[in-house]
């Protein structure tokens, strides 16, 4: 993503792990985690929209860290159907939590599409105390995958003319939650021509963190 973007692994539940970590150029005031659009579709870590993701956190001063899920790229093992695609999720948060650099910063958890289901399905099998500061949900996949409710202040993006996942899938399943979407209008869903405006509105919903 960037020329100081460094490759790591982490162990997981069916192997290594492939992670892209950035890091601020100071010291990191908080550590987001980012999970990638459905693997058996072509989704990586490398996604422009998990990577702008990343570029959002990173200019808050966060330090970010894609994943790839298990099968893809140099991550070990095989498609699990989201089940397992969940624990390494939880395996790639508990390991990068535990590094001391990032001991006492605030945590946020993020998907798109596929991923937000992840994230949304690992954020619920954390404790609580272990659980995310906020969630960030882009496009998240409502029709295909059962995703859970989420906290009151989760940020919800969504495209207006998503034709992999339909917007009233999204409003259907925030309706009973009360949860706010923040709607792109005329966006689909990969934000073409919109990752821009997408890292704008991510930077500005963040931005209040650090004073909570």
């Amino acid at each position: 993503m960037t020329p100081r973007t460094v490759r790591e692994t982490v162990d997981g539940p069916a192997g290594r792990i492939e992670c892209a970590v950035d890091r601020p150029e100071a010291a990191p005031r908080g550590l987001a985690v980012i999970c990638h659009p459905h693997p058996p579709s072509g989704g990586t870590l490398d996604n422009k929209v998990v990577q702008t993701i990343a570029r959002a956190c990173l200019s808050l001063g966060w330090a970010s860290v894609r994943f790839n899920f298990r099968g893809i790229g140099a991550s070990e093992g095989l498609w699990d159907e989201g089940r397992g695609e969940v624990d390494d999720a939880l395996a790639v948060i508990a390991a990068w939590r535990a590094r001391p650099e990032f001991a006492g910063v605030q945590f946020v958890l993020a998907g798109f599409s596929f991923g937000a289901y992840v994230a949304v399905t690992a954020a619920n099998r954390l404790d609580a105390a272990a659980r995310p500061r906020r969630l960030v949900l882009v496009g998240p996949s409502t029709e295909k995958q059962p995703v859970g409710d989420v906290p009151a202040d989760t940020l919800v993006i969504h495209g207006e003319s998503d034709d992999v996942v339909p917007l009233a899938a999204t409003l259907d399943w925030a309706r009973p939650q009360n949860l706010p979407v923040i709607v792109f209008p005329g966006v689909g869903h990969f934000f073409h021509g919109q990752l821009g405006l997408l890292k704008t509105v991510i930077v500005r919903e963040l931005r209040d963190l650090d004073a909570v």
